[in-house]
């Protein structure tokens, strides 16, 4: 299959296993995602989603979240992991949106990028997410699965992204990242790989990566797999 072809049969197997894919981050407008998605750097949606409803009780905009100092939002959201860093850039932000926007979470990339704790990907999941504008935020799923379905050379995030919005329609980015997400997931983890399960891999992937599996699995005949 050529690169198009592969993208095309992604979209076809991911739409009929995922017609639905609801963001895994609990939130209740942009303000809310915006801190979710911060938190949930290096740790699990799961954990966020334990986590945030303490916060939010607390504070579920900018303007209340400033009353909390940094070290009464570091201990609430101390399970995330990298509670200093969070905590402070949960402050910064708020005091930036308070300054500079009402109090409101802008519909603008370039700003969101320039809040504390805010990188490219968090950005563009609020703009695609929050706003519904086109975006395709790269994680390490979908960095693993592009590049393990030979989509990209993996080379890093930044590569994905471009190789993803070149080959993927742009009306279809939203809803995609999120797919791939569910079944990076689901069927084809970092560890523990299995192609019996991994339909698309076993399908479109990389020859090095399934041989490198058939190669663990000696007993497997792959050949019957795709009948």
């Amino acid at each position: 299959m050529t690169k198009n072809e592969k993208a095309k049969y992604v979209m076809d197997k991911l739409d009929a296993l995922y017609p639905v894919v609801p963001v895994a981050l609990d939130h209740v407008d942009s303000y809310t995602l915006l801190v979710a998605v911060l938190l949930s750097a290096q740790c699990t949606d799961k954990r966020v989603n334990l986590v945030t409803p303490h916060l939010f009780a607390r504070a579920d905009n900018p303007y209340d979240m400033v009353k909390l100092s940094v070290e009464e939002i570091r201990e609430i959201i101390r399970p995330c992991g990298l509670s200093p860093a969070k905590s402070k850039g949960i402050f910064g932000l708020s005091q930036m949106l308070i300054a500079d926007q009402n109090g409101e979470v802008p519909a603008d990339m370039e700003y969101l990028e320039t809040l504390p704790g805010v990188g490219h990907k968090t950005a563009s999941v609020v703009m695609s997410q929050a706003f519904g504008i086109p975006a395709f935020p790269v994680d390490t799923h979908i960095h693993r699965l592009m590049t393990r379905w030979g989509l990209t050379t993996g080379k890093n995030v930044v590569k994905t992204e471009e190789d993803a919005k070149r080959l993927f329609p742009k009306s279809s980015w939203n809803k995609l990242h999120l797919q791939i997400i569910y079944y990076g997931r689901e069927y084809s983890p970092a560890r523990g790989m299995d192609l019996r399960k991994d339909l698309i891999t076993r399908t479109i992937g990389r020859k090095r990566v399934i041989a490198e599996w058939l190669k663990k699995n000696p007993t497997v005949d792959f050949s019957e797999l795709n009948n």
